[in-house]
């Protein structure tokens, strides 16, 4: 079966590229989005997502130093570190992936992000593994969620292993969803997975149920399905 070769781009290349394609830079803030970072300073930068640090981020926007962390957390210690304030109004992700009829598979994950992020903070979604992962002879997954979290389990990585293993795309993701909520029983987030064969599944925690689109032959349009949550 004949492979295809991708490269990936990074920075001043893909800036590069990018123009070469007829793509402008250009500012993405809105006047909306200037207003809700000057109503959000006005109210000393709350929410956000500093922890271990002084002076108190609960009530100043800082500057802030490390303070000394805890020698010893235990596993509630470690749920309260997911944000719970998570909700359709403040988190975007879209995570996709194909398999084309040549059983070529491709993923990829973008995200908005939480407002209010710390500067300079990465994410899951670039993380491979993380945000999402494909093997060409396995299938593929992509993952949404409480990132920082992700970020240490590798959720995606975890379903196409589990794949490779002989897993149906469902215990895959399911699978990866468990090994987070061992550490973190408050985590919120979700796995898809599907396979070389076009067999699709999804898992997820923290909601009542994870909606996912799918297309395939099986189907004459983009259908929306649901799966409950853990």
């Amino acid at each position: 079966m004949e492979r295809t070769t991708h490269t990936l781009l990074v920075g001043d290349q893909a800036t590069e590229f990018a123009t070469q394609l007829g793509f402008k830079e250009e500012d993405l803030h809105s006047d909306k989005s200037r207003d809700l970072y000057k109503q959000w300073k006005q109210k000393n930068c709350q929410p956000n997502y500093w922890k271990n640090v002084v002076p108190d981020p609960k009530q100043s926007c800082g500057p802030y130093k490390p303070k000394p962390f805890p020698p010893n957390r235990n596993k509630q210690e470690l749920s309260e570190d997911s944000y719970k304030g998570i909700g359709s109004d403040n988190h975007d992700t879209i995570g996709m992936v194909v398999v084309d009829s040549k059983g070529n598979v491709a993923g990829g994950t973008s995200t908005n992000g939480l407002n209010h992020k710390i500067p300079g903070r990465v994410g899951d979604s670039p993380i491979a593994g993380a945000g999402s992962y494909v093997d060409n002879d396995v299938g593929g997954a992509a993952a949404t969620g409480d990132g920082d979290v992700m970020m240490r389990f590798l959720p995606s990585f975890h379903a196409v292993m589990m794949m490779k293993s002989g897993a149906s795309p469902t215990i895959a993701a399911g699978d990866a969803i468990k090994s987070i909520i061992r550490f973190y029983p408050d985590f919120v987030g979700a796995v898809l997975a599907v396979n070389i064969e076009g067999a699709h599944g999804a898992a997820c925690h923290g909601i009542e149920k994870f909606p996912y689109s799918i297309r395939s032959t099986d189907y004459s349009d983009v259908t929306v399905l649901e799966v409950p949550c853990m």
